[in-house]
């Protein structure tokens, strides 16, 4: 609760909060906002301009643009979400067990994160839809296979900074439970860092699903994803540069408010960054200055 007053009195961060909420609310209540059947196909409405019936217009095959765009927020941003939740969740338990108990537990995790992140993330995830086939499930998979070793990694190199502390030191002697201490001690401390690093990784997460999407790795027709919609638009790009605005605005919009509420968070989570904030107001202001 206190978080989230932080956030609101940043004003960036507040119109991003909002942003970021409505669309999620959009995407879970989208059957009752849609104007009509995303899927619906009206060959009589092919690339019909914008009108009080349709307000974005009609694509090639006549279906309504508006109704597609929001029904697309559930592969673009929810279930991304929940790829991510899942990367976390995997990332955070091997990462605490490794920067906890570290010896044979954490070399054994380390290695096994080295191995997996010695390849290039897109090669991996492509090497993975290559194996599984097409489609949004298995770029999900392949999203939850690599990221979850990076998670481990970042989330490791925090809990090592608290695990030798003296409050941990004295728990053990006390005879504390090791899932007592980290569940007490831990994960309150570890918490900022798991989720500004996960709020910083979502938009590039929905980026990939979008860029994987539009190449026709992702979600295939007559399913509605923003991507994907850019990639329908594509044949017509010069003649109907409306056709891409849309979602590609709608991608621009949410990976922008995540990156902004993730900086805000950062700062929101870390009191040096908000004390130094303070203590120099007019250092972004210099350095602004001298870049011109």
């Amino acid at each position: 609760m206190k978080l989230i007053q932080q956030l609101w009195k940043d004003k960036l961060a507040a119109l991003s909060l909002t942003v970021i909420g409505a669309i999620v609310i959009a995407g879970i209540f989208a059957p009752f906002l849609a104007p009509h059947d995303p899927e619906e196909v009206h060959m009589e409405l092919h690339f019909a301009p914008a009108s009080w019936e349709y307000l974005l217009g009609n694509d090639h095959l006549g279906r309504c643009i508006l109704s597609r765009l929001i029904y697309g927020i559930r592969p673009s941003v929810l279930y991304v979400f929940a790829a991510l939740a899942a990367s976390v969740c995997i990332g955070a338990l091997l990462g605490f067990a490794a920067g906890y108990f570290r010896g044979k537990t954490d070399a054994v995790v380390m290695r096994v994160c080295d191995v997996m992140l010695s390849f290039p993330g897109y090669v991996m995830s492509l090497a993975v839809i290559g194996m599984l086939g097409a489609g949004l499930e298995n770029i999900l998979i392949a999203f939850v296979l690599m990221k979850w070793a990076w998670f481990a990694r970042v989330i490791r190199a925090s809990v090592l900074q608290y695990a030798e502390s003296d409050y941990v030191k004295f728990s053990k002697a006390l005879g504390l439970s090791h899932i007592r201490i980290m569940a007490k001690h831990i994960v309150p401390v570890a918490l900022p860092d798991i989720a500004v690093i996960s709020s910083s990784s979502f938009g590039t997460m929905i980026l990939q699903v979008s860029g994987f999407s539009f190449l026709g790795l992702g979600i295939q027709a007559p399913h509605a994803e923003w991507g994907m919609m850019l990639s329908e638009a594509r044949a017509v790009m010069f003649s109907r540069p409306e056709l891409m605005l849309a979602p590609g605005l709608a991608i621009v919009i949410v990976v922008s408010s995540m990156n902004f509420l993730s900086d805000a968070l950062q700062v929101a989570l870390d009191p040096k960054l908000k004390s130094r904030r303070v203590s120099q107001p007019g250092a972004a202001a210099s350095a602004e200055a001298l870049t011109r």
